[in-house]
């Protein structure tokens, strides 16, 4: 089983406090976790900031780095180049209501944020 991950969902444990792995080790046991080389450019851009979104991005960052399996795309912005990956696996993990409804649409299903602490799966 695999899972493409955005930077939502990276920059969660910072942001809501949410394990996002632990809860996708929940959720689905075993898979691999793939994340867009535009995702983690966009975690890096925003970690050169200040503030929490920044400590957010730049945990997101190192998380994509350990956690997950880079993938290249031809798409030039984040959320399309996840779009992109998507259709190659079995699930995408976000929380953002607009890409959330465009992977819905292309037939994707989308674990996001269910409550304040945990992901569930929506099927399109």
């Amino acid at each position: 089983m695999r899972v493409v991950l955005d930077a939502n969902a990276l920059m969660a444990p910072v942001e809501v406090g949410v394990r996002t792995f632990e809860e996708l080790d929940r959720l689905l046991g075993e898979y691999e976790a793939l994340v867009p080389e535009a995702v983690i450019a966009e975690l890096d851009r925003l970690g050169e900031g200040n503030g929490k979104e920044a400590t957010a991005a730049s945990v997101g960052a190192d998380l994509a780095r350990r956690e997950c399996r880079p993938v290249g795309h031809d798409a030039s912005y984040a959320d399309d180049a996840v779009l992109e990956l998507a259709e190659r696996v079995d699930y995408a993990v976000t929380s953002d209501m607009p890409l959330r409804g465009r992977l819905l649409e292309a037939n994707v299903p989308v674990i996001c944020l269910r409550g304040r602490t945990k992901f569930e799966i929506t099927e399109p």
